[in-house]
């Protein structure tokens, strides 16, 4: 009621009707429900029912039919539908029936890894002594003295692409027993896979299957995706397998209204607008009044922190009712805020796209996302997060005054009518596809025309005999061995960012304490001396980077302003391979050399509570106070 009756108020304010440029409302939908498969585990029919759940959605019941017919399905359906029982009572049945059969899955963060190990615990049926299937993380957090134990014991290992890379497959061996009775292979979260890092991905699991055949398992593959234009297509590149489709949704949704709004002009002759993120904040400021629980989107780090710091600000009784989310909060912290927002302690979350997956944060009433994510697909996933029951939620997308979120401003059907963008990757880019077949060559030798996945063996042997001539292999008869000193797979990240990271550290009392961490290739911008730091609200002035030893000092200061860096990017041009006519246009490709450094930064002071539309003065037409 407190959400319907803001947007009535909403509606008749002139100050906001005015610059609302679309509202549609999407009606409820109810559940759509089968009954549990007639041959499900008597042990999780039980345990379904002890969780309140009486009957599958439609969606869960075809994906249970398409596992058992021995298919690899892939579940399209939307936020809190349901998904991951669509992995998981396959999975947990077949354990429960073969105490040796084993599973692997994988997701694209560690924190989702978290989040559904949790609940499959709720799934899992106990003995009086011990859990009858074995589950256990296997990422970058997992203790040393813990590996042993997991790799020779644990019936369902839960990991991402990235530790599936360089800690499993490279060690295969510790692996045998594992391997050799691998029946499935989950893939949560399909559409992260996209890009280069989806062509990695693609690349990891041609070696992941190599082995499950060396050691005689052939997995089925089970595959879940947000919304996207080519579910099938993306699947099968990814696993190189035919694939079934599963996409009728049958989950209850409440009603949903998503509202484009655009920020009031405030200088006609200059045509600047109200700033995005202000608006944000002061909307935002309302479902909090109302008692809305609520999660605000932002695009970039600083500016989670500066909403962040707006809404303890002006509407926040207690600080721990609003918190930030984003990547440099260490795992401690992220679980705390998941589990707030769970129980409703945490009213408001602010985070960037880090929660734009599926993890469990309960059941948001409204998003608001500060200006438009960037493709249609990225809007839909971040306005899913709220309207996780049958109740009415909002989407809200204020729109920045980027003219890519101006035209949407001015033609918003081009994104209500449009379907989401395709999710593409490309396995056999040449640099990446030789980068893992060195890997796939330290893990096991290549016979002479061995294919790899979808690789004919004639060119792939041809690649290898490039890796021969390079000193990285040597040839005995038919087979190609791995020769050269280094460890492949630590040299190739499957990700953009850095794998170095570094750690911040604030004075406490006579120590020092570990406030949080970012990657080594933002410490420059992000924490260079001087720098105003900020971190789930609370400023920290940056004293001292220590790029060698991977350490940033700070101390907790009490400012009236931060600082955004300043710096400058040149490119040049080393060699030009090839030129073509274009429409227009001439396109070219080649090699370039991009530099770009931080040489300087200007102090910016916080608003006030006036300028935020708390009081009654106006804001003024520009931002920024140097």
């Amino acid at each position: 009621m407190s959400l319907a009756a803001l947007l009535s108020a909403w509606h008749t304010d002139l100050n906001i009707a005015s610059n609302i440029a679309a509202w549609r409302t999407f009606p409820a939908r109810p559940a759509q429900f089968a009954p549990f498969p007639d041959d499900l585990h008597p042990a999780l029919v039980d345990a379904l029912r002890a969780h309140g759940i009486g009957a599958l959605y439609t969606h869960q019941a075809m994906a249970w039919q398409r596992a058992q017919a021995g298919q690899h399905p892939v579940v399209v359906s939307g936020t809190a539908s349901g998904k991951t029982l669509c992995y998981n009572l396959p999975v947990l049945d077949r354990l429960l029936r073969d105490p040796k059969a084993r599973a692997l899955y994988l997701f694209p963060t560690k924190a989702l890894a978290q989040d559904q190990k949790a609940a499959l615990g709720q799934l899992v049926v106990a003995s009086e002594e011990e859990p009858t299937i074995r589950i256990a993380t296997y990422d970058g957090d997992t203790p040393a003295q813990a590996r042993p134990a997991i790799r020779a014991t644990a019936c369902l290992v839960i990991s991402n692409p990235d530790m599936l890379h360089t800690g499993v497959l490279p060690h295969h061996t510790l692996w045998a027993d594992f391997f050799r009775h691998l029946q499935f292979v989950v893939i949560d979260e399909m559409h992260a896979y996209r890009g280069v890092f989806g062509s990695h991905v693609a690349n990891v699991l041609r070696r992941l299957k190599r082995i499950a055949r060396f050691y005689g398992s052939s997995p089925q593959f089970i595959l879940t995706s947000a919304t996207i234009a080519n579910p099938i297509e993306l699947a099968e590149r990814l696993i190189e397998e035919p694939v079934v489709l599963v996409d009728d949704d049958g989950a209850a949704r409440g009603a949903r209204h998503f509202l484009i709004y655009n920020p009031p002009v405030v200088n006609r002759d200059l045509g600047l607008r109200r700033s995005a993120l202000l608006e944000s904040v002061r909307l935002a400021g309302d479902l909090l009044q109302r008692d809305v629980q609520t999660i605000v989107f932002a695009r970039a780090r600083r500016t989670v922190e500066l909403i962040l710091s707006y809404l303890r600000r002006g509407w926040a009784e207690d600080a721990e009712e609003v918190r930030g989310y984003r990547s440099g909060y260490l795992p401690r912290q992220r679980r705390e805020i998941e589990r707030g927002l769970r129980e409703g302690r945490v009213r408001a979350v602010v985070a960037t796209n880090a929660l734009e997956l599926g993890i469990d944060i309960g059941s948001m009433g409204a998003a608001v996302l500060t200006g438009y994510p960037g493709t249609i697909a990225g809007t839909w996933q971040q306005a899913g997060r709220a309207g996780r029951q049958s109740e009415a939620s909002l989407a809200l997308l204020v729109t920045s005054a980027n003219p890519l979120d101006q035209f949407l401003a001015r033609h918003p059907d081009y994104f209500f009518d449009r379907s989401p963008e395709q999710a593409l990757i490309n396995p056999d880019n040449l640099l990446i596809l030789l980068g893992h077949l060195r890997c796939a060559a330290f893990e096991l030798p290549f016979r002479v025309g061995e294919s790899f996945g979808r690789v004919e063996g004639a060119r792939v042997t041809e690649f290898l005999q490039f890796l021969h001539e390079a000193g990285v292999l040597h040839q005995s008869g038919d087979k190609y061995f791995w020769m050269a000193d280094q460890y492949p797979a630590k040299d190739i990240s499957l990700r953009s960012a850095s794998a170095e990271t570094v750690v911040l550290q604030a004075r406490d009392g006579d120590g020092w304490t570990t406030v949080g961490q970012v990657d080594q290739a933002s410490a420059h911008w992000m924490v260079h001396p001087g720098a105003v730091y900020l971190h789930e609200g609370q400023a920290y002035l940056v004293g001292e980077l220590d790029l060698a030893q991977h350490i940033a000092r700070l101390r907790v200061a009490d400012l009236d302003y931060y600082t955004q860096p300043r710096s400058e990017t040149t490119v040049r041009l080393l060699d030009k391979m090839d030129e073509i006519e274009a429409r227009g246009a001439t396109k070219a490709h080649g090699e370039i050399a991009v530099t770009s450094q931080v040489i300087g930064f200007r102090k910016v002071k916080w608003f006030t509570h006036e300028q935020l539309g708390i009081g009654e003065v106006s804001l003024p037409p520009t931002e920024l106070q140097t």
